[in-house]
């Protein structure tokens, strides 16, 4: 048998354990974008690099990881993904949880609320172990919850049981061909679920209105007076009282509706307001996700490295009541800058200035002056982190909150949005 692996990453090396365990005599071949591969490869394992699309790759067998575009593969024999493959395989309850932004925190808060009630989670995708890792150890009494990118979505045809779908906007359109085809790709959570299945989702939202649309399951809005909303300073399930918000220790309201979303999906398991609670304090927070780095000077800095589109810069202002410095700037992904330069305009009462960097900084400038948002310094890409720390220091007054949350990808200046939120605590800490 022959099986080829499209892709070699973290995915990929996944893949070949997972399926050289189901067919140890098989002959595995490697295919990727990459001209020499960046992991090691097995005994054995063929490998053809430089591949710019997959067509004509002869296989009897061929498993797509998410970085590869799905109109670029074209194999002799079947075609599978990761995210097919564990979906259709896993004997648990699977929880899939995908959004432009909010899934990886969502994602944990489920997590943490299922871990709490002693339910057996098992935490996978963006955020958690490869999927096919841990596939063997599931048992049927478990409950999955699926970090889920619109590239693991890309060609499913098998959804989750518990779909939730966070508020949507243009996104990798750097990648994907078109918007229809990123909110395509996040359709596919829901798009196979039956009626029996729950579809969570954010209303109010366009896209994700677009996706409600091909869905055949049980539909619940989130937050909603009738599942979980927050209600006088206190987290509810209809009249039921939960707990208080000051159990969720991470700040900002587009967190109270991520938590709000989170006890939806895991309401099927549990219904216990002390054990939501502990949960819900349980978790601390992810790296880079509007995470505090330290006091200097009577001014707060915070890491939202993660927000690399306007409206999860929007949603970092709208956490906190101080005023603020605000960080944008980097790397195209297709997203244009209106919404961003309107939110700033219509805050500038508590935006006290704008610290604009990267390649992007032209045209981030430029809509701010359409909007006739003038409190900003452009930086350019020639310019070290330790100095745009230095100079949103400069701008800050006492009781003042800085923040890093981008608006764009991290590529032009930095390694990822790690390396950049790494960069960027390792210069406040220098301060």
């Amino acid at each position: 048998m022959k099986i080829a692996i499209l892709g070699y990453g973290i995915e990929g090396e996944s893949v070949y354990k997972y399926f050289s365990r189901l067919h140890p005599d098989a002959e595995f071949t490697v295919y990727d974008n990459n001209s020499q591969t960046k992991r090691p490869l097995p005994d054995g394992v063929k490998f053809v690099g430089g591949v710019s699309d997959f067509e004509g790759v002869d296989a009897d067998i061929a498993i797509k990881t998410p970085a590869i575009a799905p109109w670029n593969v074209q194999v002799t024999g079947e075609t599978t993904s990761v995210t097919r493959e564990f979906l259709k395989k896993c004997p648990a309850p699977v929880i899939g949880v995908t959004g432009s932004k909010g899934k990886g925190t969502t994602s944990s808060l489920i997590e943490a609320i299922l871990r709490a009630s002693g339910v057996k989670t098992w935490l996978v995708g963006n955020i958690g172990k490869p999927a096919l890792d841990i596939l063997s150890e599931i048992s049927p009494d478990d409950v999955v919850v699926y970090e889920m990118s619109s590239f693991q979505l890309w060609d499913s045809d098998v959804s989750p049981h518990v779909a939730v779908v966070l508020g949507i906007e243009p996104e990798h359109l750097d990648v994907h061909r078109d918007i229809d085809d990123y909110v395509g790709a996040k359709a596919n959570i829901t798009k196979y679920q039956s009626a029996e299945d729950l579809l969570v989702y954010k209303s109010g939202n366009e896209y994700v209105g677009q996706i409600v649309a091909e869905s055949h399951a049980e539909k619940q809005t989130y937050p909603n007076d009738e599942s979980a909303h927050v209600k006088d300073s206190g987290f509810y399930y209809g009249e039921q009282f939960l707990c208080s918000v000051e159990e969720l220790k991470i700040p900002g309201v587009h967190n109270q509706e991520n938590a709000c979303a989170a006890i939806d999906a895991a309401w099927n398991w549990v219904q216990d307001g002390a054990v939501i609670a502990r949960g819900l304090a349980d978790f601390e927070g992810l790296p880079h996700r509007l995470k505090y780095v330290r006091t200097v000077g009577d001014v707060a800095y915070y890491d939202d490295s993660i927000a690399t589109t306007p409206g999860s810069v929007v949603a970092a202002l709208n956490a906190f009541d101080a005023p603020k410095v605000v960080i944008i700037g980097g790397s195209s992904k297709g997203a244009n800058y209106v919404e961003l330069a309107s939110a700033l305009a219509a805050k500038k009462d508590s935006v006290r200035t704008a610290i604009i960097i990267g390649v992007e900084a032209p045209k981030i400038e430029q809509a701010l002056k359409d909007v006739g948002f003038a409190d900003f310094v452009n930086l350019g890409s020639e310019v070290s982190m330790q100095e745009i720390v230095s100079v949103a220091q400069g701008n800050a007054n006492s009781g003042d909150i800085v923040i890093l949350s981008p608006a764009c990808a991290s590529f032009d200046m930095f390694k990822d949005y790690q390396d950049r939120g790494n960069q960027f605590i390792a210069a406040v800490q220098n301060l």
